[in-house]
Formats: C-alpha cells, sequence, structure tokens
C-alpha cells in the first residue's frame, strides 16, 4: 500500500494542531503564560464567556485568577479535525479541567468542568496555531476536597506537580 503525499501532508497537519492545543493546556496548568501564548496566533480571538477579546489579553487575565488554584489539570480528548483546505481547519476538542483550591475557611475545594473547545486553526509560514477559541462549558460538579496527600501510598509519591519554573518538567526538558 502506498500512502499518498496528500494523506501524509494532512497527518502532519494534524499532529501539528494537536500539539497547539496542547500546549495551550499545559501553558494553563503550569501557570506559564508564555506557552499558552504560543498555542494562539499575535491576532486570535477568544471567547470564553467571561471575556471575549484578544487571545493575548486573556492570557495574561486568565494567570492571577489561576493563582488561586493549588492544582489544575486540562484532560483533552476526543480532538476532531476538519481541514478546510492546506491552512485552516475547524477543531472541537472536548476538555475536562480539575480545579483544587483551598477555600476561605481553610477547607479544600474540588470543581471539575467539563466541556469543549471550538477552535479555527491557522497555518502560518510552517506553524499551526489557535486563530478564534469559543469555549463551551457542558457540565460541572463542585464539592469538598477529597485529596490525601500526606498519609499511606500518597506520601510515598513525593515528586508533585507545581507551577513553572518549579515543575519537574521544567527541569526535565533543560
Amino acid at each position: 500500500m502506498t500512502i499518498s503525499d496528500a494523506v501524509i501532508a494532512e497527518t502532519v497537519a494534524k499532529q501539528a494542531i494537536t500539539d497547539a492545543l496542547m500546549r495551550s493546556s499545559h501553558g494553563i496548568d503550569r501557570q506559564n503564560v508564555d506557552v499558552l501564548k504560543s498555542a494562539y496566533w499575535e491576532d486570535a480571538t477568544v471567547d470564553y464567556g467571561m471575556f471575549k477579546g484578544a487571545a493575548m489579553e486573556f492570557c495574561d487575565f486568565l494567570m492571577p485568577g489561576l493563582a488561586a488554584f493549588k492544582i489544575t489539570q486540562h484532560s483533552l480528548s476526543n480532538i476532531l479535525i476538519e481541514m478546510r483546505g492546506d491552512s485552516e481547519a475547524k477543531v472541537e476538542t472536548y476538555v475536562r479541567a480539575y480545579h483544587h483550591s483551598i477555600g476561605e475557611d481553610n477547607g479544600a475545594i474540588d470543581m471539575v468542568v467539563g466541556g469543549r473547545y471550538l477552535d479555527r486553526m491557522e497555518k502560518r509560514g510552517d506553524s499551526w496555531r489557535i486563530a478564534h477559541r469559543t469555549y463551551v462549558m457542558d457540565w460541572n460538579t463542585n464539592g469538598p476536597g477529597t485529596a490525601i496527600w500526606d498519609e499511606g501510598l500518597y506520601a510515598q509519591l513525593d515528586t508533585r506537580g507545581g507551577q513553572h519554573p518549579n515543575d519537574p518538567f521544567d527541569g526535565f526538558m533543560a
């Protein structure tokens, strides 16, 4: 079986698009604004409901709010990419976002939000990035935090995630 150049080019494009999506989640979870911004074009726009406007401004707007969370983890799945020629794609991506924080009464709070990113991606030069993102919330659940950090097996798992530049990933990639 011979794979055509067109199929190879589309596969490479879809992987580059997926990489941009992953940079977005990584930037949010590690609170690394530079990585987050690298997922968007300079003139990109976003619609997150509470913020509608320039993506670069949104990235800066988001960071102080993320500092309120001890942990966030955005998991992406069901990535559906529809190519629109060689330089544009429409992408729907499911996102499940976990947020752990400490409330005013020092009680832990867990929030999980399920939604989708509706992205218009563009290729400029050799790079694929987000040109416009709309966030759609499908569901959420909230309650008292139940994480166990310093007991049993969990106490032995002492390599813990953190925000940039204090996350193990930063040293790993150096």
